[in-house]
């Protein structure tokens, strides 16, 4: 395949498991060389490695690129709105929507970007206990676990694409 298409069907593949995000796929591609790994650890190592060596500014927009749980369906990606449906995010009472509409504000006006977790495999509450507990939580630690969470929700994005 020709470098240019390798790379588009590489983008193509990989450039939207960051939400609005496909500088991640850039610089991974970039960083391969062309040659794109046979393993999905290691290409999932080579995402994360981007992320991580990306200046904080850069993080920043990552992380303020997500969408903010249980918001509604109409800014949501396609894999953002079958992991939220997944944790059962469109089925929250009215009560519960409140709640996170409360949550969701707070954390943003304290750390300036949404509260992030990968939500496969939780459900609703443990995810509205989750919101309530990083809530108090410092400044940098916060931002690291954003950080981690946007990660894994990337690995677990590659690894569907990887085996579909």
């Amino acid at each position: 395949m020709q470098p240019d298409r390798a790379r588009q069907a590489f983008m193509d593949r990989f450039g939207a498991v960051f939400e609005h995000s496909p500088w991640v796929a850039e610089a991974v591609y970039d960083g391969l060389g062309g040659r794109v790994p046979g393993e999905c650890r290691e290409l999932v190592r080579r995402f994360e490695e981007a992320v991580m060596a990306a200046g904080r500014e850069r993080q920043l927009a990552l992380l303020r690129a997500h969408p903010e749980l249980a918001a509604g369906s109409a800014s949501l990606t396609a894999a953002s709105r079958q992991e939220q449906s997944g944790a059962g995010l469109d089925r929250c009472t009215t009560e519960d929507l409140d709640e996170f509409r409360r949550l969701n504000t707070a954390y943003r006006e304290k750390f300036g970007f949404p509260f992030i977790v990968a939500v496969k495999g939780r459900g609703r509450r443990e995810i509205l206990e989750l919101l309530r507990r990083r809530s108090g939580g410092g400044a940098d630690a916060e931002f690291a676990e954003a950080l981690r969470q946007v990660c894994r929700i990337g690995a677990l994005r590659i690894e569907a694409e990887f085996h579909a």
